[in-house]
């Protein structure tokens, strides 16, 4: 059964940093493309990041560039996000969710991802 668990979010000053994880069971890692997403109230869910099943392609919204990096380690099951000079407008549940797919297949759009964990919130205030 595919599984995906995040952690890592929290209360942070503006500012601040953050890494968030999604530990993954029941598939190989390996196969899937992997993205972050989130979603603040009132709000329709927002694609963040993402990364390639090889790790070798990465995408990012406009509004976290340079600001947000997103790595993988297959033989943890793990994909990241590490997250710096944090905004208030960043806050939200951070969702991450797999995608199978081969080469340098990379998608910020949520309606390509099927399985969702339970998201982490992260709150961004001072």
């Amino acid at each position: 059964q595919l599984q995906l668990v995040e952690s890592g979010g929290g209360l942070v000053q503006p500012g601040g940093s953050l890494r968030l994880s999604c530990t993954t069971s029941g598939f190989n890692l390996d196969y899937y493309a992997i993205g972050w997403f989130r979603q603040a109230p009132g709000k329709e869910r927002e694609g963040v990041s993402c990364i390639s099943s090889s790790g070798g392609n990465t995408n990012y919204a406009d509004s976290v560039k340079g600001r947000f990096t997103i790595s993988r380690d297959n033989a943890k099951n793990t994909v990241y996000l590490q997250m710096n000079s944090l905004k208030p407008e960043d806050t939200a549940v951070y969702y991450c969710a797999p995608v199978r797919a081969w080469g340098s297949y990379c998608s910020l759009a949520a309606n390509n991802y099927n399985n969702w964990g339970q998201g982490t919130q992260v709150t961004v205030s001072s």
